[in-house]
């Protein structure tokens, strides 16, 4: 080996760490991994409302006089905001598991793919929670 090979200098290498929390708001995500989050707390949303909207169809099919008291409970704005956040869970939930079906079937693996299939499904899932709540809101 000649002397110049010998006495060049090293780079050092770089140093790659977890992620601290603290560190959170740096560091960009990919598209696909943000859609693969909000799979996941979609998924959580709809396991921890369902026990009210179980509640609220059990005591809705007792008698007309509770389904009309309900019916009244539904035009709450809050409740509205409640019934749009399982809604969105739901779409979202439901575009994302057809995204990862296909996946699974290996398509759409690329890079390329991957950003736009997780476009694609953050598109429709709002759009679809958006005309949801056109609807829930009273607009049409």
């Amino acid at each position: 080996m000649s002397e110049a090979v010998r006495e060049a200098p090293k780079k050092e290498r770089p140093k790659f760490t977890n992620i601290h929390v603290t560190e959170l708001s740096n560091y960009r995500m990919p598209l696909a991994a943000i859609v693969s989050i909000l799979h996941r707390i979609s998924g959580v949303l709809m396991f921890v409302l369902l026990p009210f909207v179980l509640y609220l169809l059990q005591n809705s099919l007792r008698s007309e006089i509770s389904f009309a008291y309900y019916e009244g409970f539904v035009t709450y704005p809050l409740v509205k905001l409640i019934i749009l956040a399982l809604v969105w869970g739901f779409f979202h939930h439901f575009c994302a598991g057809v995204r990862h079906l296909v996946m699974d079937l290996h398509i759409g693996l690329d890079k390329d793919s991957a950003r736009k299939s997780s476009a694609t499904v953050l598109v429709i899932s709002l759009v679809l929670t958006a005309l949801v709540a056109l609807k829930l809101f009273g607009v049409f």
